[in-house]
This record gives structure tokens, C-alpha cells and sequence, in this order.
């Protein structure tokens, strides 16, 4: 009986020391973490929406050039035009020789060659550089272009035997991708590795920055400091101007899943904007005392309580049990000392009366008197002290975990937290809309390299578009019917048999587990060449790739949806065009009034559910471009627990703080009840029954504990009776009032 009335005692000490802890933690700072954490979130966010661009512009490169149909006849200008001349971002390019470093072709703008020396590039392939020309920074990109050996003209006697393959290196500048920030007053810069601003982008009136020179600096020391973490990000603080304070975060532009080709650029997105600095404060130190000091004050309470109403009448009913049995088991002038004292009868309920049966017995042993009935109806029991203890630690857990601290939906988010998830969704909006944009941009160079090609190597170019390209599943050819005419990879998942005009991004059908998304173009006909085997290229996207690409830290679930607001692709486990979870999501992506065709806005809000505030925000997927006119929207979900807001942590830790105490609390006297409550009562009704003269039924000890000890007493005592009885029954010459010796049991 005593491990459930300590571990009750120190378990309830634990959860108040606990909550102590937890909630005198917890301060309303001028500028809320959660502020600190979105912004260096938005930092990371844009960091990796210009490593991809970047990462894409130097696979498409390299794979421009070893796409080129190369002949030994082949001159450096054709080379260079044919690799360059379709390509309108670039700004300029060269061909050098890799064996010499000669210079063999220009075109465009100059090419900086300072410092590039050709013949000692890598064997791998050569990761962009960050190069200055005209005071303007760029990037020059690298690729190898394979030519065959060069023949021999057939008119000489002497072939030159096994001459090798020549090889060049492409060198292309372009600018940096565009920088984009979002969010009203928010400034975004790439940095290089002294801190010098590269690009600057501002959405709306930038915020004041003339106190705040040294966020540069502290960023660009920030990241070197971050060592070899490619991931590295983080949040500064800057100036206060008015009532208002400047948040800035950092992230450097490298690659996050080993080495890549934005590691060596030494380049950190840098973001800030002005935030109302907050004057409220919020202290919950004397909460936190008040609510662990009374939870302390209940636990001693219940444990002195239990202490002097069970587990001390228990052990004294313990002893006095023991006492009976030794004098019906001794010698008689042993035994009538040993019977000749009162059992004494303390507690109430069930200890009260085993008491009062085992004094009967007492007094059956002495012969004095005979069987004793007892009432039915009985007084409350234990059983009704344990739920009055568990009632009292209900009254310090409920109010805990129902009313006090309670977060006020409508103030507790900070207006800031709001705007950055917006900001964030807006992000995710544009990665989700660049990756669908790239996928029609390959698929229209596919399409423009079938026709004049005959069906064989149709088919060959779809397989190496298919292999260079992982977003896609399946590409096919349709026919003026819309019948499949040639195909490579898997099977299509299209359900809808149409040839659409134009080109763009659409969904092929409209049920089943898996959506389609694809990209489609037109296959133009090519004067004086052989046309293609069908009219529109379809390139099914395998939604997997695009579900990797929704998931951010911080930012929550992430759904795409179409038109209709049903979900195409989910950071989370999802059904194929099901609704979104909650209706207030989809009012709120209704209410961005993206109707295809339109631009819309992006907005948030708050919203309540079932487990506490939601950060929610939706944005359109496209207000421009291949998926301009489907309408869809991007919605993101964030529980504001996630978020590190004074307000939230302090309902949520108080909710903790009480679910942990009336757990702890029930599940004590719970076990108290189990392994003492209930052994009581069954011993209870055992021992009024032997007082009563039932001296048939054999008392089986259960528990090895003081319980199973008095029931083993019992038991020696119904033997002492029943021995007595058998020999009043057989003659006068027995004496009734004799106990016998020790029997086999309590041997």
C-alpha cells in the first residue's frame, strides 16, 4: 500500500515543480521569438528559391551542351551559335579549348577569363562562379562539349590511327536570378562574402534602414560562422526607430543535401522589415508559483490524508490480524494472553469492519460468545475516497486545463506572425509555380526537337527528355483524335481524351488515387521537314516530385488545390481531389478571388479548431504564365503551438500542466484501488461472513502484502474455529476454549 500513496505524493511534487518551470519561462519579449523565427524562415525560404534557380540554370546548361549532335567537322562559332543562340537570358559566352585554354570562340558581352584556367578544370562537373564585369555581378556557368575525332583527309596515303576525342569548355554569364521579397515593407539583398549587396529587391515602402548598416555585416559574420553547416540560417535584431524595430534574417545559398553547385559562391540572402515593437508585457512567474504552490499544498494534503486514514488503521489491523492468529495457533496460557486484548477498530468503511469482525472472532476464540451477524448496508467505504482524492486534484487540473490562461483568439497572434506566414505561403506559391513553369520549358524544347526526325528517334528523344527530366512519368503524342500515337514511360493516368490548343499546365483527370497533373505543348510542323508522329506532347508530372517540393519548416501543412478546391498535392498524407480538412481553408482560398484568368491576392487569418489557433494564409498558384489560367491555389495550416508565442506557449503549457496532474492523480489512486481498495472489500465481506459462522470457505491469500497477510491470518483463525467446533460436536470432554497447536499453513 505504500508505493501508490509515495509515487501519488511524488508524482504531483514533480508535475508542480513542472510547472513552475514551464510557465515562469514564458515572457512577452518587445519582439516576439515567433517574429525572430518567421522572418529568419522567410531569409531561408528565398535562400533556396535562388539556389534551385540557380541549381536549374547549371543543369540546363551542362545539358545543352551534352545534347549537342557534335561532328568531327563541327567549327567553334557554330558550336558556340547552336548552343547560345536560343537562350535569351544569357548575357555573354566563350569556348575554350581544354587542353590548351586557348580561346576559341565569343559571343555577347565579354566574358571575364580572369583567374579560369581551362586546362585544370575538374573531371566532375565544374560548379558556377561569381564574377564581376562592367561593375555588375553574374554568373558564369560551365559546361564540356565532346566532339569526335577529327578524320583524316581520305585523299593522303597515312591515316593517323586512334586520335582523341576533342573537348571544349562552354563558359556562359548571366545574371543572378531575380530576387523577390514579399511582404509589405520587406527588403531582400543577396549578399556576397563581404557583405556587399548584390541585388536588392523591395515589395511595397521599404522599411527604415539607416541605424541598421550593420545587419549586412552581422549576417555575412553569422553565416561564415556557421562552419560547414550548408543549412545555416538565423535571426538579428536591428535598430529601433519610433515605436517600431527592425527584424532582419539570414540563410546562405548552399546546397542542403550535400555538395552542390551553390556551395563555392559564398553567397547569403539577407531579409528585414520593421515590426511595431510590443509594449504589453506578460509575466507568469507569479502564476506559475501560485498554481504549483497549491498543487504542492494538494499533494501533501492527500498524502497526510491517505496516511492517517488508510495506510496507518491498515498496518495496525496488520498487527492485530497477526495477534489472533498467534493465539489460535499457541498454547493456551500463551493464547489468552495474546486474545485477551480488544481489537482495536480505527479508519472507517472497510478497515472499520474488519475490525469489528476480527473483535468478534476474538471473542468466538475466548468462547464467549457465538456468531455475529452483520448489516447489509454499509457507510461509504475507500472506494469513495479515492474518488473524493481524485475530485481534488479535478479541482486544480480542470480549471487548468479548461479555463485559466486561455489564449484570446483574436489577439493572441501578433499581426507580424500573420503577415510572415503570408509572406511564407506567397514563397511556396512562386517554388511551386517555378517548377511547373520548368516542366513546360522542357517539354517545348522536346517538342521542338521531334519534328524531321523519324519515328525511331522521335521516340529516342522523349527517352532522353524522360531521363534527364525526373519530374516526368510518362510522355506521350496525341494525334488530331486524341488517341496516343507514340509513348515512353509509364502508363498514362489520363482520363479526359481531348487535344486542348496551345500549351500550358492542366490536370488529365478529374478522380482516381493518383491526380495527373501534366504539361502540354503544341508540336508545330516544320516546312521542308517530316512532321511528328502526333500534334500535342503531353508530359504527365509525377505529383510525388511535386509534393517534395511543398514541405518547409515552420510553414505547416501545405495544400495545392484546383479550381474547385479540391487537393492535387499535399505536404501531408492525402486523398487525390478530397476536400481541404477544414471549410474555413477553403473560404480562405475562395476569398484570394483568383478566378482563372485573374490575379488575385494573396490573405490569412486565424481560424479555431479542434486542437487550438491556426495560422492559416492561401495564395493563387500563378498570375502569369503556363498556369495562369487554371485558378488553382496554394494554402498552408500552421497550429499556433508550433509557434514559440508567449500567449500560446502559456495556454498550452497550463493545459500540459493540469492533463499531467490529473493523469498523475488518477492514475494513483487508481492503482491505490487496485492493490488496496478492492482487496479490502473482498477481505471485508470474507471475515463478517467467519464471524457469522461460515467455517466452510477456505481464505486464499491473493497479494503478497499486509492484505495477503491478514487474509493468511483469517484463514489460521477459521481453523482454530472450525477445529472448536468439531470438537463441541464429538463430546463434552473437549475444551472448546483451547486453541491447537500450529498447523501446516502457517508453517
Amino acid at each position: 500500500m505504500r508505493p501508490p500513496i509515495a509515487s501519488l505524493v511524488i508524482l504531483l511534487l514533480v508535475v508542480a515543480a513542472l510547472t513552475l518551470i514551464g510557465l515562469d519561462g514564458v515572457h512577452a519579449e518587445p519582439v516576439p521569438q515567433a517574429v525572430l523565427n518567421g522572418e529568419q524562415q522567410i531569409a531561408a525560404d528565398t535562400a533556396q528559391s535562388m539556389r534551385t534557380a540557380i541549381d536549374a540554370e547549371a543543369s540546363t546548361v551542362r545539358r545543352t551542351a551534352s545534347a549537342y549532335p557534335a561532328t568531327s567537322t563541327s567549327t567553334p562559332v557554330t558550336t558556340l551559335k547552336a548552343l547560345t543562340s536560343a537562350r535569351k537570358e544569357i548575357l555573354g559566352s566563350a569556348l575554350l579549348d581544354r587542353r590548351t585554354g586557348k580561346l576559341l570562340a565569343a559571343g555577347g558581352r565579354m566574358v571575364p577569363l580572369g583567374g579560369i584556367d581551362a586546362t585544370r578544370t575538374a573531371s566532375g562537373a565544374v560548379p558556377p562562379r561569381l564574377v564581376t564585369s562592367g561593375g555588375s555581378p553574374q554568373l558564369l556557368y560551365f559546361a564540356r562539349v565532346t566532339l569526335p575525332a577529327q578524320q583524316d583527309d581520305p585523299d593522303q596515303d597515312y591515316q593517323a590511327p586512334n586520335r582523341p576525342e576533342r573537348q571544349w569548355l562552354l563558359l556562359v554569364s548571366e545574371a543572378l536570378p531575380s530576387l523577390a521579397a514579399y511582404g509589405d515593407g520587406r527588403t531582400a539583398e543577396v549578399l556576397d562574402g563581404s557583405g556587399t549587396a548584390l541585388a536588392t529587391a523591395v515589395h511595397g515602402k521599404p522599411s527604415p534602414r539607416t541605424a541598421d548598416s550593420g545587419l549586412s555585416t552581422a549576417a555575412t559574420r553569422a553565416a561564415h560562422g556557421s562552419g560547414s553547416d550548408a543549412d545555416a540560417s538565423g535571426s538579428l535584431l536591428g535598430a529601433t526607430t519610433g515605436s517600431r524595430r527592425t527584424v532582419a534574417g539570414w540563410a546562405q545559398v548552399a546546397s542542403t543535401t550535400g555538395p552542390g553547385d551553390t556551395d563555392h559562391l559564398g553567397l547569403v540572402v539577407l531579409t528585414s522589415h520593421a515590426v511595431p515593437a510590443t509594449t504589453a508585457t506578460a509575466d507568469y512567474s507569479r502564476f506559475a508559483l501560485e498554481a504549483a504552490g497549491s498543487l504542492a499544498g494538494v499533494a501533501l494534503l492527500l498524502g497526510l490524508a491517505l496516511y492517517f486514514s488508510v495506510q496507518r488503521p491498515l498496518l495496525r489491523l496488520y498487527l492485530s490480524a497477526g495477534r489472533l492468529a498467534r493465539g489460535a495457533t499457541q498454547d493456551w496460557p500463551t493464547a489468552s494472553e495474546e486474545l485477551s486484548r480488544a481489537v482495536p477498530v480505527h479508519g472507517f468503511g472497510e478497515l472499520a469492519r474488519i475490525g469489528r469482525a476480527l473483535d468478534s472472532l476474538r471473542r468466538q476464540l475466548l468462547g464467549e460468545s457465538g456468531p455475529q451477524e452483520f448489516p447489509a448496508r454499509r457507510g461509504p467505504g475507500y472506494r469513495a475516497l479515492a474518488v473524493v482524492g481524485v475530485i481534488v486534484v479535478g479541482f486544480w487540473a480542470v480549471p487548468m486545463i479548461t479555463l485559466l490562461n486561455r489564449a484570446d483568439t483574436a489577439t493572441a497572434i501578433p499581426a507580424p506572425v500573420l503577415a510572415d506566414q503570408q509572406a511564407r505561403t506567397e514563397i511556396a506559391t512562386n517554388r511551386i509555380r517555378q517548377s511547373l513553369d520548368q516542366s513546360y520549358t522542357d517539354l517545348t524544347a522536346a517538342a521542338g526537337s521531334l519534328p524531321g526526325r523519324s519515328r525511331d528517334a522521335q521516340a529516342e528523344v522523349l527517352r532522353r527528355s524522360l531521363a534527364d527530366h525526373k519530374q516526368y512519368r510518362s510522355l506521350y503524342l496525341l494525334d488530331r483524335s486524341g488517341g496516343i500515337t507514340l509513348r515512353v514511360g509509364g502508363t498514362p493516368l489520363r482520363t479526359r481524351v481531348h487535344v486542348p490548343e496551345g500549351g500550358g499546365i492542366t490536370t488529365v483527370n478529374t478522380s482516381g488515387r493518383i491526380p495527373a497533373i501534366a504539361a502540354y505543348t503544341q508540336v508545330r510542323a516544320v516546312k521542308g521537314k517530316a512532321g511528328a508522329a502526333g500534334v500535342v506532347l503531353f508530359g504527365e508530372i509525377d505529383v510525388k516530385v511535386l509534393n517534395s517540393v511543398l514541405p518547409r519548416p515552420k510553414l505547416g501543412s501545405v495544400w495545392v488545390t484546383d479550381g474547385r478546391e479540391k487537393v492535387l498535392a499535399a505536404s501531408v498524407g492525402y486523398r487525390a481531389f478530397q476536400s481541404l480538412p477544414d471549410p474555413a481553408l477553403t473560404r480562405l482560398a475562395r476569398s484570394t478571388q483568383s478566378a482563372p484568368g485573374t490575379a488575385g491576392t494573396a490573405t490569412s487569418a486565424v481560424h479555431l479548431t479542434s486542437s487550438g489557433p491556426s495560422v492559416d494564409a492561401a495564395a493563387p498558384l500563378a498570375q502569369s504564365g503556363p498556369t495562369a489560367r487554371l485558378g488553382w491555389h496554394v494554402v498552408t495550416a500552421e497550429p499556433a503551438a508550433a509557434l514559440q508565442i508567449p500567449a500560446v506557449q502559456a495556454e498550452q503549457r497550463t493545459m500540459l500542466a493540469g492533463i499531467l496532474g490529473l493523469a498523475v492523480g488518477a492514475a494513483c489512486l487508481g492503482w491505490l484501488h487496485v492493490v488496496v481498495v478492492r482487496p479490502l472489500r473482498a477481505v471485508a465481506v470474507l471475515v463478517e461472513r467467519l464471524a457469522g459462522g461460515d467455517r466452510r470457505t477456505v481464505l486464499h491469500p491473493v497479494n503478497h502484502d499486509e492484505i495477503g497477510s491478514v487474509t493468511r491470518s483469517l484463514e489460521l483463525i477459521r481453523q482454530a474455529l472450525a477445529e472448536r467446533d468439531r470438537a463441541a460436536r464429538s463430546g463434552p470432554a473437549a475444551v472448546p476454549h483451547q486453541p491447537r497447536r500450529e498447523n501446516t499453513l502457517q508453517r
